[in-house]
């Protein structure tokens, strides 16, 4: 790793934004974009949906809809032990990588409330049930609860969507449909076992985020996924470094070329918990200033943020009078002729039947 050119923030913003297909919107299937971003953050339903228009040419709700129901892409805890929408075969070959983070996750947080719970049993017996049958939380914890009637019900639920690979089933993540949160295990859902990780696996993970939002730190591929010690894993790699524009040594992979720091950014709506701005430590190639990454509640196609030559510099919201726009700093002319052109895209997008519904923008601020 001899190549060590020092990166401006501005090449390394529009690294990112090349990699997370934001710089123009690529004639790429779904399955293909989910899989070359690494997934996509989806606690809130419809967040992908919204995620995946701002990046491809041609992609429509039926896309993604039909995708889940054939269970070619999934909705489960991965990276970070959060809710992703991930390509079936990545998930069957990653989950494993998150066995350890997920039962520290369930000892940080439901030690108390488990006391004298042999998890094991619990593992084996909930794993069961829901092979036969998929369960809301509230299910679950009511046919968990006679089996260990000292332990508080919905976390003996919770502990078994952290130590059971799962995933949650549709009707949920369906456009145009409402459902609670329905899981089943990984391995009923798609007729596969999930073992423990394969040989190569966090190597094959690291590789993949570089793709998706390098060029980056050993503490950015961290922070994105949850992992600890990926230092051992990079060692191994074959890799191109810079400098960042800090002094850090940023890693990428060998053979991929960085786009001109020139290159124009158009505005770009995201999904309120884009991965975009979750997936570094340093979060200063796309966010300046000390704003906290949003996580609105609602279903995650009616409010979000928005890119300004390439930053966050805004925040949506749909109602039914308009599609309102909140910036932070006042914009020129050109950016706000920019804006309403890609948020009418976004209004036929969300809501074809009422497309021509006024774009407002409110005070800076």
């Amino acid at each position: 790793m001899a190549d060590r050119k020092r990166l401006s923030l501005r090449a390394v913003n529009r690294a990112t934004l090349d990699r997370q297909l934001l710089l123009r919107r690529h004639e790429m299937p779904a399955r293909q974009a989910v899989r070359h971003l690494g997934g996509l953050q989806a606690q809130a339903p419809l967040a992908p949906y919204v995620g995946l228009c701002t990046r491809l040419a041609g992609f429509t709700t039926d896309e993604l809809s039909r995708l889940l129901s054939e269970r070619t892409v999934v909705r489960a805890p991965v990276m970070r032990a959060t809710v992703h929408l991930a390509d079936a075969a990545d998930f069957v070959a990653f989950r494993p990588l998150f066995g350890p983070l997920m039962a520290a996750g369930l000892r940080a947080n439901y030690a108390r409330t488990l006391t004298g719970v042999d998890l094991d049993a619990l593992t084996a017996q909930a794993a069961s049930l829901l092979a036969r049958r998929p369960s809301t939380r509230a299910q679950l914890a009511g046919d968990l609860a006679a089996g260990w009637p000292a332990a508080e019900p919905m976390s003996l639920a919770y502990a078994v969507t952290c130590l059971v690979p799962v995933v949650q089933v549709p009707p949920r993540g369906i456009w145009g449909r409402n459902a609670q949160a329905t899981w089943a295990t990984a391995e009923s859902w798609l007729a596969r076992p999930i073992g423990p990780p394969a040989p190569g696996a966090a190597a094959a993970l690291v590789l993949r985020y570089l793709a998706a939002f390098g060029p980056a730190t050993v503490a950015d591929v961290q922070t994105w996924s949850g992992l600890t010690r990926l230092r051992e894993v990079t060692d191994r790699l074959e890799l191109r470094a810079y400098q960042g524009p800090d002094g850090a040594e940023l890693l990428d992979l060998p053979d991929r070329e960085l786009p001109a720091e020139d290159v124009p950014a158009p505005p770009r709506f995201l999904p309120e918990y884009d991965n975009l701005l979750l997936s570094h430590a340093d979060r200063r190639r796309v966010i300046r200033h000390a704003r906290p990454v949003p996580l609105w509640p609602g279903s995650g196609a009616t409010q979000g943020t928005l890119l300004i030559d390439g930053v966050w510099d805004a925040t949506w919201k749909i109602t039914p009078e308009a599609l309102t726009i909140t910036p932070f700093r006042r914009l020129t002319a050109a950016e706000r002729s920019a804006v309403e052109e890609e948020a009418a895209r976004l209004l036929a997008f969300t809501c074809p039947a009422d497309p021509a519904r006024p774009v407002r923008f409110a005070p800076a601020g």
